[in-house]
C-alpha cells in the first residue's frame, strides 16, 4: 500500500488540483448589451464655446447619460464667438455628408437666457436641427428646405427644474437632442412654429460690370477668404484657369490669376480658386491672404467682367 504524503501536502495538491481545473475551464462571454433594434442615429455637435473649459465635455455627458449608445461627431467648437453667421456657413457646408435622420445639436447663441426662442427644424432632407432661433439654419434652409419647425416647450425633455439662464446648451439643446435620438417622438418637442428668424444674407448681383458679392469669412488658420459667390456664378464670366481675374476688394483694385489649387502659382503669390464648397475664394498660397493684405469680413467684392 503506499503512504500517503502528510496532511499540509495533501491540502497543496487539492488547491493545485483547483486552480488547474479552473484554468482549464472556460471563461463565460461578458455579457454585453444586446444593441438595439435600430442603432440610435449621429449627433453631430457644434458650438463656439472652444475647448478651453468642461463646457463641452458636460453638453456630452448630459446626452450620453440620456442614451448611452449615443454616437456623437464634433464638427467643430471653435466657432467665432457670437458668430451665427459662421455657425450657419460650417452647417451649410457639412449637412450633405450625413444621412437622413441626423441630429445637429448646435449651440452659437449670443441671446441665451433672452426671449429667443428654442427650437427643433426638420429639414426636407430629412436631419433635425436642435439650436436658437437667431437665424443659423438661414442657409440650410435656403438649399434644403423646411418640413417643418417645432418650440421647445417641454420640459420633461430638459435638465433641472428651471434651466440655467446662461447654459442652454446643457440644459435644453443637448438634453433634447438625446431624446430624438432615443426615438422619441419629434412631436413631443413642442408647438408648430410657422416662422423663424432669418440671417440677412445678400445674393451676388451680376450685370455688365462682373459679379458683385460679398467676403463673408476667413478659412480657418489659413485665412483664405470665402465669398458669397457660388461657382455657377462665377463661371458666366468665362474665366479659364491661368487668366489674370480683376478684383475690386472694398475700395482696393486688384489682378489675381484664376487657380486651380494653391499650387499652381508660386509660394507667398495670391490666387483667385473655387474652393471645396463650391465658392469663390481667394487665397495666398503657403500664405494667409487676410493677413497680408489686411481683410476683415464682411467686405464688399466685385470680380470683373473679362475684358473683351
Amino acid at each position: 500500500m503506499l503512504a500517503l504524503p502528510p496532511a499540509r501536502y495533501r491540502t497543496r495538491l487539492v488547491l493545485a488540483s483547483l486552480c488547474l481545473l479552473l484554468l482549464l475551464t472556460p471563461c463565460p462571454a461578458p455579457a454585453f448589451q444586446k444593441p438595439g433594434p435600430k442603432a440610435p442615429p449621429t449627433i453631430v455637435f457644434m458650438t463656439d464655446f472652444g475647448n478651453g473649459d468642461d463646457s463641452v465635455a458636460i453638453c456630452k455627458g448630459v446626452m450620453y447619460g440620456i442614451e448611452p449608445n449615443l454616437r456623437i461627431v464634433d464638427l467643430t467648437h471653435q466657432v467665432m464667438p457670437f458668430s451665427i453667421l459662421d455657425g450657419a456657413r460650417f452647417l451649410y457646408g457639412a449637412t450633405p455628408y450625413y444621412p437622413a435622420g441626423t441630429i445637429f445639436v448646435v449651440v452659437i447663441d449670443p441671446g441665451v437666457g433672452t426671449a429667443r426662442k428654442a427650437v427643433v427644424v426638420k429639414s426636407k432632407r430629412g436631419q433635425y436641427f436642435v439650436l436658437p432661433d437667431n437665424g443659423l439654419i438661414t442657409l440650410v434652409e435656403e438649399r434644403d428646405g423646411i418640413e417643418g419647425a417645432r418650440e421647445i416647450t417641454n420640459r420633461s425633455w430638459m435638465i433641472g427644474s428651471a434651466p440655467s439662464s446662461t447654459f442652454h446648451g446643457r440644459d435644453i439643446f443637448s438634453p433634447v437632442g438625446a431624446h430624438l435620438a432615443r426615438g422619441e417622438p419629434w412631436s413631443q418637442v413642442g408647438p408648430e412654429l410657422k416662422q423663424l428668424v432669418r440671417l440677412e444674407t445678400k445674393a451676388p448681383k451680376i450685370d455688365e460690370r462682373g459679379i458683385t458679392g460679398e467676403v463673408i469669412a476667413t478659412d480657418g488658420a489659413f485665412g483664405n477668404l470665402v465669398t458669397n459667390i457660388e461657382a455657377h456664378d462665377f463661371s458666366q464670366l468665362h474665366y479659364e484657369y491661368g487668366q489674370q481675374v480683376r478684383v475690386m476688394l472694398g475700395s482696393a483694385p486688384m489682378t489675381i490669376p484664376f487657380a486651380k489649387t494653391f499650387a499652381d502659382v508660386p509660394p507667398n503669390k495670391p490666387l483667385l480658386y473655387i474652393d471645396s464648397r463650391g465658392r469663390v475664394a481667394l487665397a495666398v498660397n503657403q500664405g494667409n491672404f487676410a493677413a497680408a493684405y489686411g481683410i476683415k469680413p464682411p467686405i464688399p467684392i466685385l470680380i470683373a467682367s473679362k475684358k473683351k
